[in-house]
């Protein structure tokens, strides 16, 4: 009597162990590389022109502050201010502050609908665009609130008169681009995909 041939011993190793047989075939697919000498004159003109948001930013900021309120006690003393009139110091710096944070915001969403040139050359190129743009808004908005405020003739003793708003702290520089930099990085977590939606374009 012939014995049945076993048939299992036969049979491929990779067919035995079943884990050993993917069950998706793998796709080759290229990884997206970083672009960088072809994204170096958009990034310059999205720099550029982010830095010269800071005159609207500055011009605004001299519209809304508000004006600290002193009255003159003494001609060879400094003025001092009214009562509660030293917490607009504090509110000058929150409405630049403010006014900062949604410029960040419009440049990091602006960058980010460069379709074919996001990466972190225009990343990098927004941030500081909006860093440019912060510091001019305080030069610029120190010049107009100078010219509106300007004093013409030599204040009276006892009169009230308006000191121009003021940006005493230079940390509010970084408003901007921080937040740019999270609205373009919020932006790209939000997209995952490698080339960042570059060949969509």
């Amino acid at each position: 009597m012939v014995e049945p041939t076993n048939r299992a011993a036969h049979r491929s190793s990779a067919v035995d162990d079943p884990w050993s047989v993917p069950v998706f075939p793998r796709l080759h697919q290229e990884r997206a590389k970083v672009v960088v000498k072809a994204d170096l004159l958009p990034a310059v003109s999205v720099l550029s022109t982010a830095g010269l948001l800071g005159i609207p930013l500055g011009w605004l900021w001299s519209v809304l502050a508000p004006a600290q309120r002193m009255r003159v006690i003494s001609l060879t003393d400094k003025p001092v201010p009214l009562e509660l009139e030293s917490w607009h110091r504090f509110d000058d710096l929150a409405i630049y502050g403010f006014l900062s944070l949604g410029l960040g915001l419009v440049v990091g969403l602006a960058a980010w609908f460069l379709r074919e040139r996001r990466g972190p050359v225009v990343l990098l190129a927004a941030t500081g665009g909006s860093a440019l743009a912060g510091w001019l808004g305080t030069q610029m908005g120190s010049w107009f609130v100078t010219m509106k405020y300007e004093i013409t003739a030599p204040p009276a003793l006892g009169a009230v008169i308006e000191k121009a708003p003021q940006l005493e702290s230079s940390w509010i520089l970084l408003a901007a681009p921080l937040m740019t930099a999270l609205v373009y990085a919020l932006m790209t977590a939000w997209n995952g995909r490698d080339d960042l939606g570059r060949r969509l374009g």
